[in-house]
């Protein structure tokens, strides 16, 4: 039997810690995955001024004056603080790389009255990959791989190869580096690479640099070992299309031997309308007539009227242009003229605010708006919807198309990235599909897939079988981590 591995999962952001988008979920569920299947898995992140120490329960484990770690000319003090996730009697343990001045703050990446990254972010983040390093040898703990996450830990696989590349501690530490989305990359002047202390010689293209800025998510995905992605088409499309590799698919494209995706897995325990204590009336495939009666709570409570032979359409997304909101804005008033109601929930960008806020004015029994972050409202509307709009520009993963399967809730996506690889068309003439997808971005094309699903939805037999279709998918973790742990036991033996 092979041995148990030691794995180091490095990540900006952790569910319950920290969290902006949906790398926190990531981060939050597949250690505790790996950690199920018997091997040492253990989380790195930044100790924010958010996270409440005494909630989230931390501990001090190195003083303050133990760990210098040099940003170009000057040194800042490191301390580590630990906690642990714990689910299901699974206990997975992280550390939280902590300096007042650089991590002191709410925000994680922006700051809250300007709207705009932290100038100081190229600091922030060399402090974290390189105190990343020097706190595992404090440690003493030696990790056979190192698992980085988007471009906040992309310089520790170029550290590894070049400061530490003689440190007999790491010389067998292998280095896996995962795009959660190509579009963020961390790319700063010039004037920040000698505070990454790495040799002049990856100021280059064969290094970090690129169009003459320091980028770090090229540093990722230059020096790591092997690099995943969340989704096999994404890892198609970021190698092929300029728009998807967001001018770094030629990188991505030479290594594309050592690219691999594999989709992210939901947390059942969490989002699961048998066990879910958030809805009202929860349900199963046997019991699938109670989501009726969850579909008349969301409709109370959004003020909507209700009628059985309507469909509800829900959104659960930020509203940006990545997420499709242009399409939906162009055909708005063609939708509103078939039998549906739409519900959205997100923040985003002011025009969407102002286009969905005039648009419930205008449609008051058809369209209502919650322009926040609910959790509580989010599940209700899985739960209460009978389809789910997804029409994005590229998607890497996607989760709520997923949640939405679960909750017999039928999914409308574009055909790109993970909504490509986990909703299946559906046939009339097999009766075989999941959902309901179109190509092309293109708000016609878009009309057209809901006019599909508006139609099927008419024969409710036919409407029942395809709920049930989607209810029957297995997304759970354990697929893709055992992926990953392939993954790294492949590592391990070159």
């Amino acid at each position: 039997m092979a041995k148990p591995l030691n794995v180091l999962f490095v990540a900006s952001e952790v569910e319950p810690f920290a969290k902006t988008g949906g790398l926190a979920d990531v981060s939050g569920a597949l250690p505790q995955t790996i950690k199920q299947m018997d091997h040492e898995i253990r989380v790195i992140m930044p100790r924010y001024g958010s996270i409440n120490e005494r909630k989230s329960r931390l501990h001090e484990m190195i003083r303050l004056k133990d760990i210098e770690i040099p940003i170009g000319s000057k040194r800042y003090p490191a301390s580590i603080k630990s906690s642990f996730i714990i689910n299901n009697h699974t206990k997975v343990q992280v550390y939280f790389v902590d300096n007042e001045h650089l991590f002191g703050r709410p925000g994680l990446y922006v700051d809250a009255d300007t709207r705009k990254d932290y100038p100081d972010n190229d600091e922030r983040f060399i402090f974290f990959c390189r105190g990343t390093l020097e706190v595992l040898k404090r440690l003493g703990w030696q990790p056979d791989i190192i698992h980085c996450n988007d471009w906040q830990s992309g310089l520790i696989p170029a550290y590894l190869k070049t400061l530490y590349r003689d440190d007999p501690f790491y010389k067998d530490t292998r280095t896996v580096f995962t795009i959660h989305n190509m579009a963020y990359q961390g790319i700063f002047p010039k004037s920040s690479f000698p505070k990454t202390g790495l040799p002049p010689e990856l100021m280059s293209d064969k290094g970090v640099e690129m169009h003459g800025n320091v980028n770090l998510l090229k540093a990722g995905l230059v020096f790591a070992d092997a690099i995943t992605t969340v989704s096999e088409k994404y890892a198609e499309e970021i190698r092929t299309s300029e728009e998807y590799g967001c001018g770094l698919q030629d990188i991505v494209k030479k290594r594309k031997s050592d690219l691999t995706g594999i989709v992210n897995g939901i947390d059942y325990t969490v989002w699961d309308p048998s066990v879910d204590p958030l809805i009202p009336h929860r349900f199963d495939s046997r019991s699938v007539d109670l989501k009726l009666e969850d579909k008349k709570a969301l409709l109370a409570r959004m003020g909507l009227p209700f009628n059985e032979k309507t469909p509800v359409i829900g959104i659960i997304s930020r509203l940006a242009d990545q997420k499709g909101f242009d399409l939906i804005g162009e055909v708005l008033d063609d939708m509103m003229k078939l039998n549906v109601q739409l519900i959205i929930l997100g923040t985003g960008e002011k025009r969407y605010h102002d286009l969905f806020e005039k648009a419930a004015r205008k449609y008051p029994q058809k369209i209502a708006v919650s322009l926040t972050f609910d959790n509580d409202l989010a599940h209700l509307i899985e739960a209460g919807s009978d389809m789910f709009l997804m029409p994005s520009r590229y998607e890497p993963c996607g989760l709520n198309q997923l949640y939405s399967l679960r909750y017999g809730t039928v999914p409308v996506v574009r055909a790109t990235g993970g909504l490509d690889d986990t909703i299946d068309d559906y046939s009339p003439s097999t009766g075989n599909g999941t959902g309901f997808k179109f190509k092309r971005y293109d708000s016609g094309d878009m009309l057209h897939a809901i006019r599909r699903a508006v139609q099927t939805y008419a024969d409710q037999n036919v409407w029942r079988k395809l709920m049930k279709n989607g209810m029957a998918k297995d997304f759970s973790w354990e697929t893709s981590a055992r992926k990953y742990l392939q993954l790294y036991r492949n590592l391990v033996k070159n």
